[in-house]
């Protein structure tokens, strides 16, 4: 797909969050739209192999959304790819709906993992790339972590795993938009220079600009044989409506009608059902 197509798609994409999000008056809008990009890059540009039609295929790479709150970005994804009807968007957090708030790998074709306790998604991600190695497998493992997420203790443990194991076959995204559902990140628990942390644990690192889908497929792709690849995402909370950019209160708030209209609106996108 032609970039000037992926920019027009991602407005589409961010709609249907948002469209998702007022339905079910209940979810994550601001960390749901700051990762639109990042998931583009991996699902439309040959960054990562897998089948719609065989959600289940060995062959395919993972992707472990780690920050699992932000599920609604990657539902759309899938629905628009193929993975399962589009009109099911609308059921999000309903009953009976195999859209959960967060993702479930039992419920969902196209989820690899089930996540939401925070810290934990990228040690799995770590355990599948491992298993995958000792497999003789060349697939790779992409798992996208929240800033505030990196508070957790886990996190660290996990990145000191990578290194010593030397999976090269993990790439780790952090969605580094600058706040949490209490505040920016320096408020709440300063993250320090995160580059310098993850090179210290001993992984490659690219700092790259989380809205620029060109960038970000440029930096999954940089080389790093015998470690694992961190990418520093610099995102904006709720990228793309400005009322809800760089605001922490849009972390966990439906959008009312009014909002929902004043956005679609903005992004220039009519609701097609």
């Amino acid at each position: 797909m032609e970039l000037a197509m992926q920019k027009e798609k991602a407005k589409h994409l961010r709609a249907d969050i948002l469209k998702m999000l007022y339905l079910c008056q209940s979810g994550h809008p601001g960390g749901s739209l700051s990762t639109v990009e990042m998931l583009m890059a991996l699902y439309y540009n040959d960054v990562m192999k897998f089948d719609p039609k065989n959600p289940k295929w060995e062959g395919r790479d993972r992707l472990v959304l780690s920050k699992g709150h932000a599920c609604p970005a990657l539902y759309a994804v899938l629905a628009d790819l193929g993975f399962f009807p589009r009109e099911d968007l609308w059921t999000l957090r309903k009953l009976h709906s195999h859209l959960q708030g967060h993702p479930d790998m039992k419920k969902t074709p196209g989820i690899d993992m089930n996540t939401g306790s925070l810290g934990q998604g990228v040690a799995v991600a770590g355990g599948i790339a491992m298993a995958l190695k000792q497999k003789g497998s060349s697939n790779r493992v992409f798992a996208i972590v929240g800033d505030g997420e990196i508070q957790e203790g886990l996190v660290w443990e996990a990145a000191m795993s990578a290194a010593h194991y030397k999976l090269d076959n993990l790439t780790v995204m952090l969605d580094h938009n600058g706040l949490q559902i209490d505040g920016s990140n320096d408020q709440v628990m300063s993250l320090g220079d995160v580059m310098k942390k993850y090179e210290a644990f001993g992984f490659e690192c690219v700092k790259v600009d989380g809205h620029d889908i060109e960038a970000i497929v440029k930096a999954v792709n940089t080389p790093h044989e015998g470690k694992p690849l961190f990418v520093c995402c610099e995102t904006h909370k709720g990228h793309g409506v400005s009322f809800m950019e760089d605001q922490f209160g849009w972390h966990g708030k439906a959008p009312s009608k009014e909002d929902y209209e004043n956005a679609l609106k903005e992004l220039g996108v009519s609701d097609n059902g």
